[in-house]
């Protein structure tokens, strides 16, 4: 068995699948009228709908998920809206998650339409996590008619970045010779968890890319951006260690933003909060989960930075419940916010979603 320095030592070959469109994919093969038209899912834009996923069609209009179905139809007036068939979309994962296993057991699903594979030591293919990838992605059109995209590369960080390079039915090796080069060209907008507020922070120290970033010396981020600041260092320098993970259980599932600027009037605290709203509602729907929630909660970060936070008992995903929590946090703590949140939880017993060189390529 091999010590924990030498699995380190050892070249990772990680693999992130990611399904192109998936729910708009399943439906648009399903009822192929709808073949070269706009197609979103999700509710109906006169029922305070969000688009759950929208084919290429439509994000040629600006549409994209997690957004109002309202303003999804104003982009887009000839948007097919499709309503979400849950049912069919995890029987359609759980064949594609079957294809996975073929290859190792080592898949960490992280919703209904993607998941990191470990093929560091699989024997098929030659041990080529290339022509893995490429016979992953053939095999789920074999059975399903359905297109993937698919990174390769020796850390999940990398792997993920990569499947959304070449999309729609791409593939993208990130070689570990070629590692380094690729990264600091990398925008740090591309970096997960690097969002809008962060890379205004980012651009105004002039910072646009990985390359940049990692000039700026450890001290100076940790001051500016506190423990985010060790964690954009790793990142920038390829340090991602983390591991394929088959059988994590997910016991929560949160979003959450930090304002550029503190908000307090009512107005603008609401609009924020039926963003996120959209946001999670996205998640579940994609993670497609079937664990019951039996809990929300809404958390504030005011602007002296103490945390409060909200919970009660929920049969489901209570959107009015959430917003009476939030209203009750507001009318406690009238203060400047600079950072809202909003989850769900579910039952500790529930069932859980499972999470966990010659001259053939990497």
């Amino acid at each position: 068995m091999l010590s924990e320095e030498s699995e380190i030592r050892k070249i990772r070959k990680i693999i992130h699948v990611d399904m192109d469109c998936f729910f708009a994919a399943i439906e648009v093969r399903d009822n192929p009228q709808l073949a070269g038209l706009p197609v979103a899912v999700g509710g109906k834009p006169d029922s305070r709908g969000v688009v759950a996923t929208c084919n290429y069609e439509a994000r040629k209009f600006g549409v994209h998920s997690a957004m109002p179905s309202a303003q999804a139809a104003r982009l887009c007036p000839d948007l097919v809206f499709v309503k979400s068939n849950h049912t069919k979309y995890r029987e359609e994962s759980q064949r594609i998650r079957k294809i996975f296993h073929q290859y190792t057991d080592l898949v960490e699903p992280l919703s209904l339409d993607e998941a990191y594979l470990d093929t560091t030591d699989s024997h098929q293919y030659h041990n080529s996590a290339t022509w893995i990838a490429q016979a992953i992605c053939h095999e789920i059109y074999k059975q399903t008619q359905l297109t993937a995209s698919a990174g390769v590369a020796r850390s999940k960080f990398l792997a993920k970045i990569a499947s959304d390079w070449n999309k729609p039915a791409g593939l993208k090796v990130i070689l570990p010779e070629e590692e380094e080069k690729f990264i600091e060209k990398l925008p740090v907008k591309k970096l997960h968890g690097v969002g809008k507020v962060m890379t205004g922070k980012l651009e105004s120290m002039d910072i646009l890319t990985c390359g940049e970033l990692k000039q700026v010396e450890l001290n100076v981020l940790l001051n500016k951006f506190g423990k985010t600041g060790k964690y954009l260092y790793d990142l920038c320098r390829g340090n991602d260690p983390r591991r394929v993970k088959p059988h994590s259980a997910r016991k929560s599932v949160s979003v959450e933003t930090t304002f550029e600027e503190n908000i307090e009037r009512w107005e603008e605290c609401e609009s924020k909060f039926l963003e996120l709203v959209s946001s999670l509602s996205r998640r579940l729907q994609k993670l497609g989960s079937e664990e019951k929630i039996n809990k929300v909660y809404v958390k504030v970060k005011m602007s002296n930075f103490q945390i409060h936070s909200a919970e009660s008992i929920s049969q489901g995903f209570d959107i009015q419940l959430l917003l009476r929590l939030f209203k009750r946090l507001r009318k406690q703590y009238p203060e400047p916010i600079r950072l809202l949140g909003i989850g769900v939880k579910f039952p500790e017993k529930a069932k859980r979603i499972m999470l966990r060189q010659l001259d053939i390529p990497f």
